[in-house]
């Protein structure tokens, strides 16, 4: 048996002002230039050099039209940044101050009074810097010069006898989707992506919190709060945490402490759906006498986690035990939300963290193309229960393995890891996004003609940095409760057998194999990291791809950019076929795209929960969009739902009734997530188009806790003497406080037998309508300038459903998929 066993915990670290302070660099006025010009600019910081050029209104947009085409040119040139700041006499008494940037990107020299300090590297690192010494009273002049990330990574390829593929972007730790994705334009960035600050301590100062639970149960929870305390001389100090004042002694230097501290009746941090994702407020302070030196405070989120591994009858086990109960996990993988993360606000962080919880979402994997995410995402990811499948930032490449790179990568997983191991929400750490199955099936060693010596060397190198290097990092860096490492997502490539069997699995038989959408009902593994489909974003969202009046055509070179996949078009077009009559009308074709979208994930999905506990996870790709584009998202750029994402929050209910049809019946399957067992009464009837009753089945269930099983069937001979073309079955589940429903439709929606609904929407209140038709109206879609609970949903005649508005309208349109021909 392989467990791997992770206790949870805390938060969110927050400086306070004591004998220490800070000052605020990123608020002075900043200046930019190319490094071959002499005019100076002015610059944001936090930024990027072509958030700056745009607001100096040098380039265009790239969002916008073609524009992405027109400032490639950025990304091979260096950039100088500079800001003057005043320093008081009494900042100056201060024993120390280190200037301090949580993030540079990428290749950078900063220069400090016209001193060099430091060259750096790694975007994905802070940079803290001694400088007591080099400032001075008034005026002070801080520079940072950026070299071209594309050039030094061409220069560092060429030390590498053989061809690397992704040359150059795997040679430098920068967020790699900024080279151009399939889903992602090519802008590569360059400033000072992160806040800068001066801190200034005296005496001593804590530097770390590292929260250790050692036992967890109803009684107590007991934890060792590790330490690394600075001191700047010898003595006896008081450690307080909450209000246990603890005596410690502590000599010059670094000084690395374990305080044991016990919370009694703890209650438990739970995910989404489990219960309240409690946190506890920590204070801790470091004081000298009565005199505050340091303090710091955190969220504490009391949990255990467990990734079970076990060899089966199937193969072997990969699923997760949170406080003990095995959770099926469902969510999604994210992407960074821009293009130019510094712009992406708190807010945004919040509302794409929230539109998941309300998907009923318990997981977001963080995909290692990206950046790790702003401290605002795991803030928000503890306070909504959503689990996070941590990636580090490799992906789809080959990386090298030469000392100087596998030391910056050292050093920038221990910056990360310190920052990030307190939260609850982190439930795996993870060595890389698809690189094991770039090595093994890819193609890439025959496309470059390595010899033997050079595949052996890839490999090698592969083993070192993700099977030695970040692994052992870890180990040295947490706590041991929080070590839970997975080393590359699939663990095997979707070709083989075993990727179904054993370990997470990306499954792209759909989409990248253009198989159809019925086959996901087959190719089910034990945890399902990565599936997907496109779909085309909110008609909203598309008119912000132009810069002038939108011209919303499928020929239209705008709209042409903005699909990042060469192949995107044909293949939704392919798909669409199969299952739609395709519209002429874009604004039509527009919301069948994301018909069809959902449609191929619903059907993913289900397979998925279906299989429970064979299987135990399910993470579509993707959530959100970096850019407006045509994507596998299920929320666009601007935050819209397409219909996939209401398609998604029904697939993930608590409760689902599902159906799998067989060759000779319909089976009926009740999926329970939750804690505790259902008696109810269940059945089915099939209905026509308007409504009439045709046939029925009812039953009083029992339906486990935790659990998929088939619940009945119905046989296909059954219900061979209707027309069920236009008819629907209607499945159910009920009780005195439960009430759920499903619609299962015998044919494709392109076969389906329509007639026109007459779609009634009645004002209730500014932010409720009420929404009915006269005959069955299939994937109803109300539009407007508002978010709507509920959308692209069946509406059955002699029914009515409720829908909140999150702002009134006087105005909402209404079409159904009769609109479009089908």
């Amino acid at each position: 048996m392989n467990k791997t066993i992770l206790f949870a915990f805390i938060f969110i670290q927050t400086f306070i002002a004591a004998q220490s302070s800070e000052k605020n660099l990123s608020s002075e006025n900043w200046q930019f230039r190319n490094s071959k010009d002499q005019h100076w600019l002015p610059a944001k910081v936090p930024g990027t050099v072509h958030l700056d050029l745009m607001n100096n209104k040098a380039i265009p947009d790239p969002f916008k039209d073609e524009n992405e085409k027109k400032v490639q040119w950025i990304e091979n040139e260096d950039w100088d940044y500079q800001t003057h700041f005043s320093i008081s006499q009494k900042e100056l008494e201060n024993q120390h101050a280190n200037l301090v940037f949580n993030g540079l990107d990428t290749f950078s020299e900063i220069y400090l009074n016209g001193k060099l300090l430091k060259k750096t590297d790694n975007m994905f690192r802070k940079w803290e810097i001694p400088v007591k010494n080099l400032l001075r009273k008034g005026d002070n002049e801080l520079k940072i010069t950026f070299r071209s990330a594309v050039e030094e990574g061409k220069k560092r390829a060429k030390q590498v006898p053989f061809t690397m593929p992704e040359s150059p972007r795997s040679f430098v730790r920068k967020a790699q989707y900024q080279f151009g994705w399939d889903w992602g334009p090519r802008l590569v960035t360059a400033g000072i992506w992160k806040d800068v600050k001066i801190e200034f301590w005296n005496t001593a100062r804590i530097e770390t919190i590292k929260v250790e639970q050692k036992k967890l149960s109803g009684k107590s929870a007991d934890l060792y709060i590790h330490t690394s305390i600075l001191a700047e001389k010898e003595g006896k100090y008081t450690f307080r945490i909450n209000d246990k004042a603890n005596t410690v002694q502590l000599k010059k230097g670094n000084n690395r402490l374990a305080i044991p501290f016990t919370i009694r009746n703890p209650k438990l941090w739970q995910p989404n759906g489990w219960g309240e994702a409690f946190l506890y407020d920590m204070k801790f302070s470091l004081q000298n006498a009565s005199e505050i030196l340091s303090a710091q405070t955190l969220k504490l989120g009391l949990r255990t986690i467990e990734l079970v591994q076990e060899k089966d009858a199937g193969g072997k086990s990969f699923y997760f035990k949170v406080n003990g109960n095995p959770v099926y996990i469902k969510g999604t993988n994210w992407i960074p939300a821009d293009s130019f993360s510094p712009r992406i606000t708190k807010g945004k962080y919040q509302k794409l963290i929230r539109d998941a919880k309300e998907a009923n979402m318990n997981m977001i994997r963080i995909w290692g193309g990206g950046i790790y995410e702003d401290d605002e995402f795991y803030k928000a990811c503890d306070e909504n229960g959503i689990l996070v499948w941590q990636d580090f930032m490799f992906a789809g490449s080959f990386y090298p393995g030469d000392e100087t790179f596998l030391a910056n990568v050292k050093e920038e997983v221990k910056d990360q890891v310190s920052r990030l191991q307190n939260h609850p929400s982190i439930a795996l750490w993870c060595g890389n996004n698809e690189i094991d199955e770039a090595i093994v099936n890819w193609g890439y060693q025959k496309q470059f003609k390595y010899s033997k010596s050079d595949s052996l060397q890839v490999w090698k190198d592969y083993k070192k940095l993700f099977h030695e290097v970040i692994p052992r990092t870890l180990k040295e860096n947490l706590t041991a409760d929080k070590n839970i490492y997975w080393p590359s997502s699939p663990s095997i490539g979707w070709g083989h057998k075993e990727s179904l069997t054993e370990g997470d699995s990306h499954y792209w038989g759909v989409w990248w194999g253009e198989q159809p959408f019925e086959i996901y009902n087959e190719k089910v593994g034990r945890f399902m990291s990565e599936y997907g489909f496109q779909g085309m974003p909110t008609l909203a969202t598309t008119k912000t791809m132009f810069s002038g009046v939108p011209d919303l055509s499928l020929q239209n070179a705008t709209v042409k950019a903005h699909e990042k996949h060469a192949r995107g078009w044909e293949i939704i077009n392919e798909y669409m076929k199969r299952d739609y009559n395709v519209p002429a009308d874009f604004m039509k074709y527009n919301y069948v795209s994301q018909l069809l979208q959902a449609r191929g994930m619903q059907i993913a999905i289900e397979a998925h929960r279906r299989a429970k506990p064979y299987n135990m996870g399910t993470l579509y790709w993707q959530l959100n969009d970096c850019w407006p584009v045509v994507s596998w998202s299920s929320i666009d750029y601007l935050g819209n739902w397409k219909a996939f994402h209401y398609q998604a929050k029904r697939s993930f209910e608590p409760l689902l009734i599902s159906v799998a049809e067989t060759e000779k019946a319909y089976d009926i399957y009740f999926i329970n997530d939750l804690m505790n067992a259902v008696s109810a009464t269940s059945g089915a009837e099939l209905l026509d188009f308007d409504g009439n009753f045709l046939w029925g089945i009812d039953a009083a269930d029992m339906i486990k806790a935790n659990s998929s099983e088939k619940h009945f069937e119905i046989s296909k001979t059954e219900l061979a003497k209707f027309d069920l073309s236009k008819a629907v079955l209607k499945m159910y589940v009920k009780n005195g406080s439960l009430h759920q429903e499903k619609l299962f439709f015998f044919k494709k929606p392109k076969d389906l037998k329509l007639t026109k609904p007459d779609i009634t929407i009645k004002k209730i209140s500014p932010t409720e309508i009420e929404v009915s038709a006269d005959v069955f109206a299939k994937d109803v879609y109300l539009i407007g300038d508002t978010h709507f609970s509920d959308n692209f949903f069946d509406l059955l005649p002699k029914t009515s459903k409720r829908i909140t508005l999150s702002k009134s309208l006087e105005n909402i349109e209404v079409m159904s998929l009769w609109d479009t021909g089908n």
